[in-house]
């Protein structure tokens, strides 16, 4: 990080001191959720299924990568390129050989699905297309579930078709088996096919020829979603993301037993060595990737749950790599794509929340936990894939006394979904409702804008009223879930008509509210003005004082903490205005002040994508949403 001064000391500088921004002490430019931070370096999004080539090449694919080819490379825990275009793959399967690495391809229109793509290793270009799956007019849902490679033949689960294909490596089909769900493949050393049928728990073993062999039943409740042959031990290793969540090895020599385990019963989950809901090295969220290469090492591809309507979105890659004593050597995370991070009150602004995960730190800071529990609570909406709106990943924070509430949003939401947390669940969000919804007695989406308040309270603008809705929080009960009252509602006033955003800071009970564009129906965009109340609860509804207005285009999101308010911009540059909320005057530009050790992205794309917090030592934290390099953008700054 690169400290930036922008205050002279000199007593020059007062003469420019009526029309220049407030002076400023300095502030820096950091990034969390990857583990680099510029656009030749960083963690690619999303991984979903992983191939390690036996030099140590691990090829990752993702159905989407803003930046780069959906395909990623890395060696030695560092980038090393990728194939492909950004929205070539659709992420459910990867295998390769010495010469090829064979993917699932996303569904196109002109296409369609079910179809596996071939790209030659050394010009990473693709050189043949083959056709899978009868199925070829999903757009969302996998449909090739499970690649693997033998020799000269390639096999390929069509889930729908419900059966596994085998091709040679040139594309010629040879035979279908017969299998019910197909997943993840592997393939070994006697050429037999064992397939994991996640959904029943079980991974079934055919010979060379397609008969029926070994059926490995595994319990009721595990989801064996990745395989791996090892050669050198002649033993299989199946990833289960079932509520065990870790790695389970079987002895493939005559009957199939269970011999071991690699990582911590429960994963993410246990709350004996650790928080439920923390991650760490052996404590695996959903295993989607296992390999090793030729010395032994072994790689476990990680992808924290989150779902999100197209699969792509929930950010998530996760790579371990471990030496093979089972050491861990180091780590590639990508853990961020269209979402945010909001600064923890509760730790004075040194943890951050996202929609599904929490860090700290910085220069790439530290994962700490992943907040969904798909085991206790199914039912989480943060787990549809049919949501509209992509996903859960923008958080709201705050915290009351001892109790904290998280509410998750989307990209451009109208819906907002509330959850709390409790001792016996750690990190772990607990599902309690939405907004709208039965819990706030409405179906009005909310399009004027939305604050959850420092004190817990919920500030909305329901759709067509012309009015802002305050629900007052009452309290908690015994299990940390919070309540809220009826509403009591402002009439929104015409000035700022049709609005758009809300805030409130309830410490100096100051109101901002933010007015969209006249004349247009997009209420997730902000026009050029913004009001400013100071006293709202006290009575000030009528006489904003300042009113800010934006001169620089398409402003997006914002966000205030303290004395000021912040502006992020979409379609046009990534840097953020702070303007004094006294005066109205704009106080800073923040930009790049790391160039080179971390980029920035392109822009704000998200109506909630700044986030920002006053720490008790007088430093500000702004952060900013990064698709460009799935990432959060954090500025740290002490006003002068």
């Amino acid at each position: 990080m690169v400290i930036q001064r922008v205050c002279a000391v000199f007593a020059a500088a007062v003469l420019s001191a009526a029309t220049a921004p407030e002076c400023q002490a300095q502030y820096t430019t950091d990034w969390l959720a990857n583990t680099f931070g510029t656009s030749t370096t960083y963690v690619g999004n999303g991984a979903r299924s992983m191939w390690v080539a036996p030099e140590g090449v691990i090829y990752t694919a993702s159905l989407w990568d803003e930046n780069e080819g959906g395909v990623a490379l890395y060696r030695n825990g560092q980038s090393a390129g990728s194939i492909g275009l950004h929205n070539d793959f659709q992420g459910s399967a990867i295998t390769g050989n010495a010469t090829s690495i064979f993917a699932a391809l996303q569904f196109s229109r002109t296409d369609g699905g079910g179809r596996v793509g071939r790209y030659n290793r050394t010009t990473q270009t693709r050189d043949l297309v083959i056709p899978v799956s009868a199925d070829t007019t999903e757009v969302r849902a996998d449909v090739v579930t499970g690649l693997a490679t033998s020799g000269s033949l390639l096999y390929a689960s069509d889930f729908p078709g419900n059966r596994v294909r085998v091709f040679t490596t040139d594309g010629v089909w040879q035979r279908d088996i017969n299998v019910a769900g197909p997943g993840a493949l592997a393939v070994d050393g006697a050429g037999n096919i064992w397939v994991a049928q996640k959904n029943a728990g079980t991974i079934a073993e055919f010979s060379p020829a397609g008969m029926p062999l070994n059926t490995i039943q595994m319990s009721a409740a595990s989801r064996p979603s990745a395989l791996y042959f090892d050669a050198a031990t002649r033993q299989l290793m199946a990833g289960d993301s079932g509520p065990d969540m870790n790695i389970k090895i079987f002895r493939t020599a005559g009957r199939p037993i269970q011999v071991g385990t690699f990582g911590i019963r429960g994963g993410y989950l246990d709350s004996t060595a650790g928080i439920k809901g923390q991650v760490g090295d052996k404590r695996f969220t959903r295993v989607a990737g296992i390999g090793k290469d030729s010395a032994g090492n072994l790689y476990v591809l990680n992808n924290p749950w989150g779902g999100t309507w197209d699969l792509g979105r929930n950010g998530n890659t996760d790579i371990h790599a471990y030496d093979s004593s089972g050491n861990l050597r180091w780590k590639l995370q990508a853990l961020n794509f269209e979402g945010n991070g909001a600064p923890d009150p509760g730790t004075d602004g040194a943890y951050f929340y996202g929609g599904f995960n929490v860090y700290t730190g910085s220069a790439g800071g530290t994962f700490v936990a992943n907040t969904v529990d798909p085991v206790d609570y199914p039912s989480d909406p943060r787990l549809d894939i049919n949501d509209g709106q992509r996903g859960q990943h923008f958080a709201h924070l705050a915290t009351v006394g001892a109790n904290r509430i998280l509410v998750a949003s989307g990209q451009n939401p109208g819906i907002f979904y509330f959850f709390h947390f409790n001792a016996a669940n750690g990190y772990i969000a607990i599902p309690d409702g939405s907004l709208p919804g039965a819990a706030f007695n409405t179906t009005a989406p909310v399009t004027g804008g939305f604050c959850l308040d420092s004190n817990g309270n919920i500030w909305a603008g329901l759709d067509r009223t012309n009015h802002i809705y305050y629900y007052p929080l009452t309290g908690f009960d015994a299990s940390g879930k919070p309540s809220w009252g009826a509403p009591v509602t402002y009439s929104t006033p015409r000035s700022i008509r049709p609005m758009t955003r809300i805030i409130y800071l309830a410490g100096s009970d100051t109101m901002i509210l933010a007015q969209g564009i006249g004349g247009s129906t997009d209420w997730t965009s902000i026009g050029t003005r913004i009001e400013v109340y100071h006293g709202w609860r006290a009575g000030n509804q009528s006489s904003p004082n300042p009113v800010i207005n934006i001169a620089s285009p398409n402003p997006k999101s914002i966000t205030a903490a303290g004395n000021y308010l912040f502006v992020g911009y979409v379609h046009t540059v990534p840097n953020i205005d702070a303007f004094n909320l006294n005066t109205g005057s704009l106080a800073i530009t923040l930009t790049n002040t790391s160039a080179g050790k971390v980029d920035v992205g392109n822009d704000v794309d998200s109506m909630y994508g700044l986030r920002s917090y006053l720490r008790s030592t007088g430093e500000y934290v702004i952060t900013k949403d990064n698709y460009n390099e799935s990432s959060i953008i954090v500025y740290r700054w002490t006003p002068g």
